[in-house]
């Protein structure tokens, strides 16, 4: 398994909780993880941090909730990715895709994504397992 591959979560700080719970499955995956709270230290500048690991993630897993959508970080990491032309995964909680896309300020390269809900994210999981296996292996539980 490749272990540096990358993915950077996004999320709000009322959702670390369930930030985290991602983070341990996404390892799980094969895969490592920037988590803010967890690789960002005091003392640290925060916004050259999240620079550092928007430029070393290979893709973004943004937590998409009513806290989370008010908060500017959130979208400045998904123009980041964005800009950089990046894996955009973008999971739902506490809001549905149509509420979110009824938004008038949601930008339009998330109106445009395939959203997932929280309850459907093993399927993410299951496409990141996938990735993490070396070419021409296949996954035989799946």
């Amino acid at each position: 398994m490749s272990s540096t591959h990358q993915v950077f979560i996004s999320h709000s700080s009322t959702d670390t909780w369930v930030a985290r719970q991602i983070a341990n499955y996404i390892a799980a995956c094969g895969a490592s993880c920037f988590l803010d709270e967890s690789n960002v230290q005091i003392g640290d500048d925060f916004e050259e941090k999240i620079r550092e690991a928007a430029n070393a993630s290979d893709e973004l897993l943004v937590l998409l909730t009513p806290w989370a959508i008010d908060r500017p970080y959130i979208w400045v990491e998904l123009g980041a990715f964005w800009g950089a032309r990046k894996r955009i995964v973008g999971v739902l909680y506490g809001l549905t895709s149509n509420q979110l896309r009824a938004m008038e300020d949601i930008p339009m390269l998330l109106k445009r994504s395939d959203l997932i809900s929280l309850n459907e994210i093993e399927s993410y999981f299951n496409q990141l397992r996938r990735r993490m296996q070396p070419s021409g292996v296949s996954d035989e539980k799946e």
